[in-house]
């Protein structure tokens, strides 16, 4: 808890002015991180949420509304235990299950370095930044087009702050069965590589294989594919052409 407590005062003294603007940061250090203290109680989000609107600022809203999601989605499991595991909206979807695809997005092997830094920092640290949790959620549910529920057990068994609640619905979110969804969004891990991490800063900190290639400079470490032959790392390739994902999400969820 005294970990907790000093966190929450250095962030909100330090952090929290740079919170809207920059909490998707990949590489940067904008979030909180309060959320295993929140998780295991040693933090209460209503002190948190106070505490912040005292503090003031375009920041503190942003945190404070991000926090009023935790608690919207603890209300919603509580009216709807079963959303813990069935779809809050049914889209009629026919998800793919476990196959050679699930395993290389498991182990961060996908051959696309943003989705993979977000699932080696899972399994690395037990927690991941946002950003990558939606980009990893987007990639496995709307390209790889595979079963929200594979997903989000996976996160469940590994995260530090791993909350029923917010695992689930985030995933339903993202997977388009959630509530306020935008259903047929699919996040693009190469244009939100360029916007996310723009120096290539996090994939480098999270796959050493790309951290030293001499071939793929600045923002070029996001499509390791691209180097010439014999100057790409050893680092494999996509597992699926993003073309072929989204023709592939685009007839499941009959889009054409």
């Amino acid at each position: 808890e005294s970990a907790g407590r000093e966190r929450w005062r250095r962030w909100l003294a330090d952090g929290v002015d740079d919170y809207e603007d920059r909490h998707d940061d990949l590489a940067g250090d904008a979030t909180s991180r309060l959320s295993p203290y929140l998780h295991f109680g040693c933090l209460s989000a209503v002190e948190s949420a106070e505490r912040a609107r005292r503090r003031g600022g375009a920041g503190a809203e942003a945190f404070v509304r991000q926090l009023a999601w935790r608690d919207f989605h603890h209300q919603v499991l509580a009216a709807r235990p079963r959303t813990a595991f069935e779809d809050y909206r049914e889209r009629g979807d026919r998800w793919r299950g476990e196959g050679p695809e699930v395993e290389a997005w498991r182990a961060g092997r996908t051959g696309y370095p943003i989705v993979d830094a977000a699932m080696r920092q899972l399994l690395h640290e037990g927690w991941m930044h946002n950003r990558g949790r939606l980009l990893a959620a987007s990639f496995l549910t709307k390209t790889l087009y595979v079963d929200w529920r594979i997903g989000a057990a996976h996160f469940l068994g590994l995260l530090v702050d791993g909350d029923v609640a917010n695992n689930q619905l985030n995933w339903q979110w993202v997977a388009g069965t959630g509530t306020d969804t935008r259903p047929n969004r699919v996040l693009n891990p190469l244009a939100q590589a360029r916007r996310f991490d723009p120096n290539g800063d996090y994939v480098r900190r999270w796959v050493p294989e790309l951290a030293d290639a001499a071939a793929l400079p600045g923002g070029r470490v996001h499509q390791p594919w691209k180097a010439a032959d014999g100057e790409r790392p050893d680092y494999p390739g996509p597992i699926v052409s993003l073309d072929e994902g989204s023709a592939r999400f685009r007839d499941a969820r009959h889009l054409d």
